[in-house]
């Protein structure tokens, strides 16, 4: 219980007549234990053990000595303990909001795993159960009311008659997979190679960029906050502006456009409906008419491989946001795809907010909390939250480069992260750049080997260069010369009218 004009907090222990037998509120100095207890259970060995909400799991002895408080991996990091439960192995097994995990630690307070990471289906764990009779672990979420039910430890009987409830047990936990770092690939007639640091290229201010999408070298659509979104040279001068396109981050979204191999912008209106603007800038039409209103388009790309349109969308469920898909439409404007769920049925995505392919197919998707990778087919390849894995990612701006690495960034940590084709955290490439300080926005221009980054925060957008190209036959390495914009209140850019360079 706990006390919301104090705000302290105190454990009291009844028989089973109703008798107040115990209370746990001081540890030895007589410094409060609790602050507010929001979940509690009893371990094996008879601790009590406490979710306390405001940052510590609580661990006192059956008399109520204070063994220990848990605050995250590392300690000290920060938790935010939800719902908590112990195992037959004496585990204790902790959801986490901040990090959207189910955290694994030994009777000691010491942290052993990420047992579950921004599961399918639940996405932010809240509670549970662990029943004992089947070693089924009951996880349940509080955005978009699903159970789901696990298996972590397996039951090994030493006779044949022992009580299930009281069999010997022996744990049996997955791995994930680790992969080595990725080779520069050679393509037709040049080799690309990554420089180390990025080269900074020139600095743009004026411009509250959320995406970018390139047109040509010297062209690009950029939109901000409001409702802006505008064509623009490299003087920044205004050349065309699109007067019905849906805002930016007041409605959470943010790939809005993009532009396929005529040099058409491509994005989503006020009323959700998707458009098609001609290359003259002239002609404006609906390309997708938004007729199921349960469902709201966030982000769009146009595919350079197959010439599809991909486009995340989402639905709210009582109040909360509770589910996504991916659907792909050709060139005619059909459905032709949709991506909803992993193999087991469960849903892959919560709100997705940026949207892009790679080199190999996968289809890749900044979420609202991790990247989630799915493959051409549609089938899960893995979701990523952050170096290391379970840490904790709000990601943002996405996109991928011509040796097939998945650049993110990162809201919290205020970084550019670098991934492989598989997942596996590579380095941060940029970390709270000079200039952006919170990168928010990305795009890559396969032709000049440019990463633009753009800023919500401050009206800038930074070019950088990290690949190199190198000739093949001479070995020479290509200058590649960069160029100043100036851009006044706007927060997204896309590049038009490039042609992939792709080495599978």
């Amino acid at each position: 219980m706990y006390n919301d004009d104090t705000y302290t907090g105190k454990v009291t222990r009844y028989n089973q007549s109703g008798q107040l037998t115990q209370t746990i509120q001081h540890d030895y100095t007589g410094r409060r234990l609790y602050n507010r207890p929001y979940y509690i259970t009893e371990n094996n060995n008879g601790d009590v053990v406490v979710s306390d909400s405001w940052s510590a799991v609580v661990v006192t002895e059956r008399g109520g000595r204070h063994r220990f408080s848990y605050t995250g991996p590392p300690s000290g990091s920060r938790l935010d303990p939800l719902g908590i439960c112990t195992d037959p192995l004496s585990h204790i097994l902790v959801c986490d909001d901040r990090t959207k995990t189910v955290q694994m630690l030994d009777r000691d307070g010491q942290f052993l795993s990420h047992l579950l990471i921004r599961p399918s289906g639940i996405f932010t764990p809240y509670s549970l159960s662990y029943d004992v009779n089947t070693h089924r672990l009951w996880v349940g979420s509080r955005d978009n009311n699903t159970v789901v039910i696990y298996r972590y430890i397996t039951r090994q009987d030493a006779l044949t008659d022992l009580n299930p409830a009281t069999a010997d047990v022996m744990e049996s936990l997955s791995e994930l997979p680790t992969t080595g770092t990725e080779k520069p690939q050679q393509g037709n007639q040049c080799l690309l190679k990554l420089m180390s640091p990025p080269e900074l290229l020139h600095s743009l201010t004026g411009v509250g960029c959320y995406h970018i999408s390139c047109v040509t070298s010297d062209r690009v659509w950029v939109s901000d906050y409001w409702d802006n979104l505008m064509l623009t040279d490299t003087t920044g001068v205004p050349l065309h502006r699109v007067e019905d396109s849906l805002s930016g981050d007041i409605h959470g979204n943010g790939g809005l456009h993009t532009v396929n191999s005529e040099s058409e912008l491509i994005y989503i209106d006020r009323k959700r409906n998707i458009n098609k603007l001609s290359k003259d800038m002239k002609t404006t039409t609906t390309f997708i008419e938004r007729t199921d209103f349960t469902w709201r388009p966030r982000c769009v790309y146009w595919s350079p491989s197959t010439g599809d349109l991909l486009v995340a969308m989402d639905r709210e469920i009582r109040g909360y946001t509770g589910t996504g898909k991916v659907t792909r439409y050709n060139q005619s404007g059909q459905l032709t795809q949709t991506i909803q769920n992993n193999n087991t049925g469960l849903g892959l995505y919560r709100q997705s907010n940026y949207i892009t392919e790679n080199n190999n197919g996968d289809v890749v998707v900044s979420d609202v909390d991790a990247v989630v990778v799915t493959d051409r087919g549609g089938r899960h390849r893995f979701s990523y939250t952050g170096p290391p894995s379970g840490s904790g990612l709000v990601p943002r701006g996405i996109c991928t480069d011509p040796l097939s690495h998945i650049l993110v960034c990162d809201n919290i940590t205020k970084t550019v992260q670098m991934l492989d084709r598989d997942g596996q955290f590579l380095s941060h490439l940029l970390i709270r750049p000079s200039g952006i300080f919170s990168p928010y926005s990305l795009s890559y221009d396969v032709n000049t080997h440019r990463l633009w980054v753009g800023s919500r925060d401050n009206n800038t957008v930074v070019i950088y260069r990290y690949i190199t190209r190198q000739d093949a036959l001479t070995g020479k390495s290509e200058s590649l010369s960069f160029i100043s914009i100036r851009y006044r209140q706007l927060r997204h850019t896309v590049c038009v009218n490039y042609q992939s360079i792709r080495y599978m």
